[in-house]
């Protein structure tokens, strides 16, 4: 049995020091979670000493143990650790049964496993515990493989950061340096439950601006479907008809009839030119220069520009006001907040702004130099500055661009509704009264 130091955090985040007798590493994580308390560090005492040869395979024995563990442990799949990672940089985990990918868990799911775990750790469960908890449920084959690795990460002594940084994919740099934060301060659950709220503010802006095209989604597929039904199958056989009876057709009828017989013809030809312009309209906004032309256009429309505005200028409050309130650094702070706004002449502002930020500094200096931000975002920012509460600034600023954001979607879906209506309803006309008309002529050359 070896002797070992450790350095953990009591539930109150009271940082504490000791020794304890254990067989090998894993059993002295352990022994400190049933203790209640959350370990930092654990190591051997001794072992910066040069030690005999058996002292040696003793050692080589224990840093097998882990990986031995994990091979011989029922019904547990082999991980690749991220110590063990490819030289190339690239971090993985393999889960059999997904053909080699990543596994993925959507934001729902994320938003799910942060609320369990924030009221598993308040309740007074310790990390390793309630993952073990999590990891019995079986979900999806994607989510049953990111906690059964997880909780494997934790055992062997991994803190939860470094488990979730083995996940980039779901997992973003916003949530593993909160997480972060919140184990060196020994706040984990209630960072944890701060994550939970963020991330569903975050879905809940989403599911606003989604409901919103629901309606005009609807109205769209209706009156497309309606138009291809009369192009395809009812104006030919009006055209035959009149082809029978050999009558001159009005311009407006003429015209359809060509439309009709062009589309018969030549669908296939169609069908390429619009798989080659999404193709091809994909692989354009992929590229940066592309993405911020896109970009920009979003924020020029009218209606539309607004709520891209209110949904990527409130995410920045918010993200950068959680980051700020767990003593994330300023200039990390922005940085990882470039990479959650969703659009990127707003990222660029921020990185510029983030550019000119030196120590002693002010945010909304930077910003207000732009012309992106808004000079009321710019001055509640300022004021919150002045006062020693930026993180409460911030929140301030998000809540009202939440509100923005409602308004701006009510409004679009206020004009967007009758306008697809008329829309739709004008082109079906347009072909009822092209044939009513031509019906009209032909009946009316028929009497004497």
């Amino acid at each position: 049995m070896a002797s070992y130091s450790y350095v953990a955090r009591t539930r109150a985040g009271e940082k504490i020091a000791g020794n304890l007798d254990a067989h090998d590493r894993r059993t002295a994580l352990s022994q400190l979670e049933r203790m209640g308390y959350v370990p930092v560090s654990v190591k051997e005492n001794g072992a910066g000493r040069p030690a005999p040869a058996k002292e040696l395979s003793k050692k080589a024995a224990k840093q097998k143990a882990p990986r031995e563990a994990v091979l011989k442990a029922p019904k547990k799949p082999k991980q690749s650790k991220k110590r063990a990672a490819p030289a190339d940089g690239s971090v993985g985990v393999s889960i059999p049964g997904l053909s080699g990918r990543a596994p993925r868990m959507n934001l729902r799911d994320v938003l799910l496993f942060t609320q369990e775990m924030s009221d598993l750790l308040a309740s007074g469960m310790t990390l390793g515990n309630a993952l073990t908890t999590l990891s019995r449920r079986k979900t999806s084959k994607s989510q049953d493989a990111i906690l059964a690795s997880l909780r494997d990460e934790i055992v062997q002594g991994s803190s939860l950061s470094e488990a979730l940084a083995d996940h980039p994919g779901t997992f973003s740099n916003l949530y593993i340096n909160m997480v972060r934060a919140g184990e060196a301060s020994g706040t984990l659950p209630e960072v944890l439950e701060r994550l939970a709220h963020h991330h569903a503010r975050v879905q809940d802006a989403q599911e606003k601006v989604m409901m919103a095209l629901v309606y005009p989604a609807i109205i769209m597929l209706v009156g497309a479907g309606t138009l291809i039904f009369s192009i395809l199958f009812v104006i030919p056989r009006f055209t035959a008809i009149f082809d029978e009876l050999d009558s001159t057709l009005p311009a407006s009828t003429q015209f359809l009839a060509n439309v009709s017989q062009f589309l018969l013809s030549y669908w296939w030809l169609i069908i390429i030119a619009v798989v080659a312009g999404v193709i091809g309209f994909r692989r354009l906004i992929a590229t940066p220069t592309g993405r911020r032309w896109w970009d920009g256009i979003q924020l020029r429309i009218p209606v539309v520009g607004g709520i891209v505005k209110a949904n990527s200028f409130g995410q920045f409050s918010r993200t950068l006001g959680a980051l700020l309130s767990n003593g994330v650094p300023v200039l990390s702070a922005l940085t990882i907040v470039e990479e959650t706004v969703g659009n990127s002449v707003v990222t660029d502002e921020i990185r510029a702004a983030r550019e000119r930020v030196t120590d002693g500094s002010t945010i909304s200096g930077p910003l207000s130099e732009g012309k992106v931000f808004p000079q009321l975002l710019t001055d509640m920012l300022a004021v919150g500055e002045e006062t020693g509460d930026m993180s409460g600034a911030l929140m301030h600023i998000a809540n009202r661009y939440d509100r923005e954001l409602d308004r701006t979607v009510k409004l679009f879906t206020t004009l967007l509704e009758p306008i697809m209506i008329l829309f739709m309803a004008g082109l079906v006309g347009l072909i009822a009264v092209s044939m009513l008309t031509a019906v009209f002529d032909m009946t009316s050359g028929l009497n004497p």
